[in-house]
């Protein structure tokens, strides 16, 4: 993998180039986002540019998640990125859902348009008018569809990555013969989603069902998994719906059944998006930038050669070596051979996030030993070079570990159960992290909760504890224990 160097900074260090965390959260995600040259705005409002070593991010956790898609049976397609507006009104509230978000194409060629075209927010319309053509049996069923794609959300407030008018996902599709079997599908990739997050990017999320205000336009029942931030502000990292039928009889997606009879298929969508990059800073990230698990790091070892002036000649030919043994072992590493100083060097790769940074000299190369400096925790050891390339894949692993292990320790200590809706109100003020409560199911006390806190509902955790008390609000019985946060 070859991702192009950053350049030296003009004037003062990276450091003072980053606003604090604790100063101001938000500028600090995009200092970093530009400073780490992941990404950069476009001339079009509320779209970005994604710069290759942004790309590569994406790249890694696509290559992870694609393989697990592709486990569960599912394969790859490609559908239409414009959708005749006829199309989209078929299904009433999808399109009442989507409605303040579409961008349309009147013109082509120079020639008004007979029909103006939707550009594609999600693809339920036209997957499910070539489902409606496919589908005569049940032995065509089900259908496992994924697709990698495009789509234009018109999005009135944007943040790199977080929300962006243009951004790229995978979108799946399936049809089934039977309610539980899409429930199935549907539970299935929530547990997939969550298996990337934990196990790829290091982020603990919590997995539960969307309450009914929360849910997406046109299903019958949403599910997410919630990832929490640096900040204690919470983040929907995926969602994987039970579409029911509602999609199926609004495309007349119909096929004969066993018994002969002709039934509306049951269907499924869902999708991760390039957001899970921003998730991976907001959630690891610290005042010097990045810090990168190793499973979705572009580079996982820089290598810096230390030496005096001759070190071109006495030391690089070693740190060569060394990068070739590292490569042949199916490690990603990066020799940065710059004519800078050492110091400069290591600041630059660590505001790249870099997992490891591997340091050889004069005197490292006489003891047959390098310096390993860990990003995560800035711990330096001396390392043999007799098997490094072993020592170091087993230090990458426990970086791994440990920083899901730090991030999960953040959650539950900003993760509180309240009693009251005054401890409730108390407990939001600012950014505290998740805050438990029961909730009788009405909408109007989720709104007005809202409305009070500016905290919502951001699922109800599958299988978790039954709701002890009244609701937090109206004191009428509690239907469900949720999980609220302030959100992004």
């Amino acid at each position: 993998m070859t991702v192009p160097m950053v350049k030296k900074p003009d004037a003062q260090s990276f450091v003072t180039e980053i606003t604090p965390r604790s100063q101001d959260f938000s500028k600090w995600y995009v200092d970093v986002v530009r400073r780490a040259e992941l990404a950069d705005y476009s001339p079009v409002k509320g779209c970005m540019v994604i710069r290759p070593y942004g790309y590569a991010i994406w790249e890694l956790i696509q290559r992870a998640l694609d393989a697990r898609i592709k486990a569960t049976g599912h394969v790859n397609a490609y559908f239409p990125l414009f959708i005749p507006n006829s199309l989209l009104m078929r299904e009433a509230a999808h399109v009442e859902g989507f409605a303040p978000q579409v961008a349309y194409v009147t013109h082509g060629g120079g020639e008004e348009l007979e029909e103006k075209l939707v550009v594609r927010p999600t693809s339920e319309a036209i997957i499910g008018t070539m489902y409606a053509k496919w589908v005569q049996s049940w032995r065509d069923l089900p259908i496992l569809i994924n697709q990698w794609a495009n789509v234009v959300r018109w999005e009135k407030v944007t943040r790199p990555f977080l929300r962006t008018t243009e951004f790229l996902w995978q979108e799946g599709h399936t049809a089934h013969e039977t309610e539980p079997e899409a429930e199935e599908e549907t539970l299935k990739i929530l547990h997939l989603y969550k298996d990337v997050l934990e196990t790829e990017m290091a982020v603990p999320v919590v997995e539960g069902q969307k309450s009914e205000s929360e849910k997406f336009a046109g299903a019958l029942r949403t599910y997410s998994i919630e990832a929490l931030m640096g900040d204690g502000r919470a983040l929907q990292a995926g969602t994987s719906h039970n579409l029911g039928q509602n999609f199926a009889k609004a495309f007349d997606i119909t096929f004969q059944a066993r018994d002969k009879s002709v039934q509306h298929v049951w269907g499924t969508s869902w999708g991760m998006t390039t957001r899970l990059i921003g998730a991976a800073i907001m959630v690891h990230g610290d005042d010097s930038g990045l810090v990168l698990p190793p499973r979705i790091a572009p580079y996982q070892v820089a290598i810096v050669p230390i030496g005096k002036d001759d070190w071109r000649e006495t030391v690089l030919p070693r740190a060569e070596a060394v990068r070739r043994d590292l490569v042949a072992a199916g490690l990603r590493v990066t020799l940065d051979a710059r004519d800078e100083r050492p110091g400069w060097k290591f600041a630059e790769w660590e505001m790249r996030g870099v997992p490891l940074r591997l340091e050889i000299g004069p005197k490292d190369i006489e003891k047959g030993s390098v310096m390993l400096a860990r990003r995560d925790t800035r711990e330096k050891l001396a390392a043999p070079m007799a098997g490094l390339p072993a020592r170091i894949a087993d230090l990458l692993e426990r970086i791994q570990q440990e920083l899901l292990d730090r991030a999960t320790r953040f959650r539950d200590e900003h993760t509180q159960r309240v009693a009251s809706y005054d401890q409730f109100r108390q407990a939001m003020d600012g950014r505290p992290g998740f805050v438990i409560a029961p909730w009788c199911g009405a909408a109007a006390c989720e709104a007005q909760i809202k409305a009070d806190t500016q905290a919502t509902i951001r699922n109800m955790p599958i299988g978790g504890a039954a709701p002890s008390g009244p609701c937090i609000r109206c004191d009428n019985e509690a239907a469900a224990e949720a999980w609220f946060a302030k959100s992004y």
